[in-house]
């Protein structure tokens, strides 16, 4: 069998990934099978690109409603531009914290620029969780505000495969 993969196959294999790996022991074989070739290949294939830089990694989104996270809360801040760096990766890495990042102000209605997303089970149990938070690391005077999620919608993955041909009117 040949250890590349051809171009459409490479294309369908990319378009299956975005759509998150099969709930099964083996899921690479599943695709594998989809695509009409080898395990093997579409580990090859996988690995290839990300060496090339095409993902950093395989993620997992955990449905957290269903667990019973029902209190979820973004706590945005406004945190000096020399500072957000530092202050971003040791909110980051702080217990209760599911996701930290940067992005830019929208002045004059949007002065934050550091979000940092908290699930819960209780309301009461994110906002204790967030004073903390702020006290620990010297934050509590930062101008913040926590914002409660009011409802859910679809998760996915990014989506950057090209189309699929249309082979049946090619």
């Amino acid at each position: 069998m040949n250890d590349c993969l051809n171009d459409l196959q490479a294309m369908q294999l990319r378009r299956l990934l975005e759509a998150g790996l099969p709930l099964t022991a083996r899921p690479y074989q599943r695709l594998a099978e989809q695509i009409g070739c080898s395990e093997r290949q579409v580990l090859e294939q996988v690995e290839q690109w990300q060496e090339a830089g095409l993902f950093r990694r395989v993620g997992l989104v955990l449905k957290h409603r269903a667990l019973g996270f029902r209190a979820n809360a973004m706590l945005v801040m406004d945190i000096p531009d020399e500072q957000v760096d530092a202050i971003g990766r040791r909110l980051g890495q702080a217990a209760g914290v599911n996701l930290c990042y940067q992005r830019p102000r929208r002045l004059p209605q949007w002065p934050y620029n550091l979000f940092c997303m908290v699930h819960g089970r209780e309301r009461e149990q994110v906002c204790g969780l967030i004073e903390r938070l702020l006290a620990e690391h010297g934050l509590s005077d930062v101008p913040h505000q926590l914002l409660f999620s009011t409802r859910a919608f679809k998760q996915c993955g990014g989506r950057f495969a090209p189309p699929l041909p249309d082979v049946a009117n090619g």
